[in-house]
């Protein structure tokens, strides 16, 4: 089937493996915390071992008092006694079992915990720039994926594979000293033919496996972007284009998993085989022996038993062994999260930002590029004196909100330094300075929750009577009074259950809520009627009085009040004054001036 041509796919996102011992090793300080429980597990878990061994010995002795040469008495008492202990044997199996799962199930779930709440923190401490070339949506499915591994692999180790192999070294250990050299032998062989069988053509499967987990990632980091912009989709009529996209991401997968599906199959029946061979030729020797007279029915009946009980959960042993290796993919790909560097980091020993009500604000020669074929500004300086506001202006792409960017260190500035009240930001903490700073950006994007949530999360720990005082000052009061559900409202996706201008009124709402010292309002009120406008207007001069103030805008009629606007080209200031400074010298301001009057002159015609 022929499909049309689509977007190329993204590139992994993955880092090259780093080993699965290197990933065991990750992981085994997050288990040894609970190093008393993990010692304790593995004491019930060489207990229950040690029972289910002596199941088949028990057994063997009930077999051989049963036989005809024994007397009568003994063969009524003395069975009694093994069978009260077989019971009791069989008992302590699941004793065991069960104490040892319940011991450690607190060292697996907080493990899981730690894990992923370290790369959760871990990831918020990334930079933007991290987040911008990363996909939102196979980012969340490595994290599930590697989060579910630990779990898995805690369980199949020390759960399936831990006891198996306690179980062979005591079966070993038992025909070695009670048989002749060949059951011993035969045993040996066959774990040996199977353990290299097994890891070799797993080893093998690994690439389909990967191949696989990288394709899912694709498929699903396609689905959730496509629904993401569930809009943009139906604007252009592209539903047919999603869908054979994501198809094409699909058919890929699928081919990978026949394959991983193909070799499986190979793969257990070459494990059966191995294991039908062996017991064939254990048991054709016990029997032999039986009839030789140099071994004992109970002796068959053990063998068997003990190759019934070792060979059962080793045939189960090669899934173990994929899932295992599957998990510590898994795995890999999350700890290498936590390997991602952290571009903006907190120099050691940083204090925290010192900053008055209205703090000076000071730009010096910053020169800053996202990448460096690609200049965004150059060698800007400007002052923004304490309790005053400065605006910036000028075309799209002049490099006005990537000021916002540097102040917040989301990045940090390629040449030249922001001082905040004398204090390099680079030097004092980022939450610090974070805390200092407040924004109302130009797209908000609100959490799928209530309305509350969102106000409040300006300042989660604010009463709700501060949450209630910031709605109102951002003119969101008489909307949320109006609403069936009120403050209990959810916004939807990404806030999309509410029109531009009450998103951007929820967000004036919690940076007010803030209060923060320094004000950055990126277009603040560009999706407000006018009415709205100069109601919001008036409410943030209000909020700005005292504090120091960035305004990035682009209609000029909000910012002819601001003590400085600069007027920006291509990342460099070319003109800045008061407004009518800029007015008066006919430069760049007063052409976007004229022009802007004579657009608004028109609508009002």
């Amino acid at each position: 089937m022929r499909h049309a041509p689509s977007l190329p796919l993204p590139a992994p996102a993955d880092a090259r493996p780093r080993g699965d011992w290197r990933t065991i090793r990750s992981l085994l300080p997050y288990l040894w915390e609970y190093r008393g429980r993990v010692l304790f597990a593995l004491l019930c878990l060489v207990g229950a071992k040690a029972a289910n061994v002596g199941v088949p010995v028990l057994l063997k002795g009930i077999v051989d008092q049963l036989t005809p040469t024994s007397g009568a008495q003994a063969a009524l008492a003395v069975p009694i006694a093994l069978v009260l202990a077989y019971g009791a044997l069989r008992l302590s199996t699941t004793v065991f079992t069960e104490l040892r799962e319940l011991v450690f199930a607190k060292v697996t779930e907080h493990a899981v915990r730690r894990v992923a709440l370290q790369v959760f923190a871990h990831l918020h401490a990334l930079s933007l720039r991290f987040h911008l070339e990363r996909q939102t949506g196979g980012l969340t499915r490595d994290i599930e994926r590697g989060t579910r591994a630990i779990s898995s692999l805690v369980s199949y180790t020390l759960y399936s594979i831990l006891p198996t192999l306690v179980e062979i070294a005591l079966v070993l250990g038992y025909l070695f000293l009670h048989y002749d050299i060949w059951f011993t032998a035969i045993t040996v062989g066959a774990l040996v033919i199977y353990v290299i069988f097994t890891v070799t053509v797993t080893e093998w499967r690994t690439q389909f496996r990967r191949t696989m987990n990288e394709l899912d990632s694709r498929a699903n980091t396609r689905a959730i972007d496509s629904l993401l912009n569930y809009e943009t989709v139906k604007y252009f009529g592209n539903e047919a284009f999603e869908t054979r996209r994501y198809d094409e991401t699909l058919q890929r997968y699928e081919r990978a998993k026949l394959k991983s599906q193909t070799t499986l199959s190979l793969l257990n029946t070459g494990q059966s085989m191995i294991i039908a061979v062996a017991v064939t030729l254990m048991v054709w020797r016990a029997t032999v022996g039986v009839a030789q007279g140099t071994m004992t029915l109970g002796d068959l009946v053990l063998v068997n038993g003990f190759m019934i009980q070792l060979y059962v959960p080793l045939n189960f042993l090669g899934v173990l062994y994929r899932e295992i290796k599957q998990g510590l993919t898994d795995l890999d790909r999350m700890f290498s999260l936590l390997q991602a560097n952290r571009e903006i980091e907190d120099a050691p020993g940083a204090p925290a930002l010192v900053a008055g009500k209205g703090p000076r604000v000071v730009f010096d020669a910053v020169s800053f590029r996202y990448d460096e074929r690609r200049p965004i500004l150059e060698g800007v300086s400007f002052t923004i004196e304490p309790g005053t506001t400065t605006a910036v202006v000028g075309a799209s792409g002049a490099g006005k909100s990537t000021l916002g960017r540097l102040l917040f260190r989301f990045y940090d500035v390629s040449a030249g330094r922001i001082l905040i009240d004398g204090q390099d930001i680079r030097s004092v903490t980022q939450a610090s300075l974070r805390a200092a700073v407040g924004i109302v950006p130009q797209d908000t994007v609100l959490f799928n929750d209530s309305l509350r949530y969102n106000v409040a999360y300006g300042r989660p720990d604010a009463d709700d009577a501060a949450v209630e005082a910031a709605a109102r000052a951002a003119q969101l009061d008489a909307f949320i009074a109006a609403l069936p559900e009120g403050w209990r409202t959810s916004v939807g996706e990404r806030g999309l259950k509410l029109s531009g201008g009450e998103k951007q009124r929820v967000a004036i709402a919690r940076m007010l809520l803030k209060n923060p010292p320094v004000l950055i309002l990126d277009e603040a009120t560009s999706a407000l009627d006018s009415r709205n406008e100069q109601a919001i207007q008036e409410a943030l001069r209000r909020v700005a009085a005292g504090r120091t103030t960035l305004v990035i805008a682009h209609r000029l009629s909000t910012v002819v009040d601001a003590e400085q606007i600069l007027v920006m080209q291509q990342g460099r200031i070319v003109e800045r004054g008061t407004h009518d400074q800029l007015l008066s010298q006919g430069g760049a301001y007063a052409a976007m001036w004229a022009l802007q009057q004579a657009q608004r002159d028109e609508l009002t015609d």
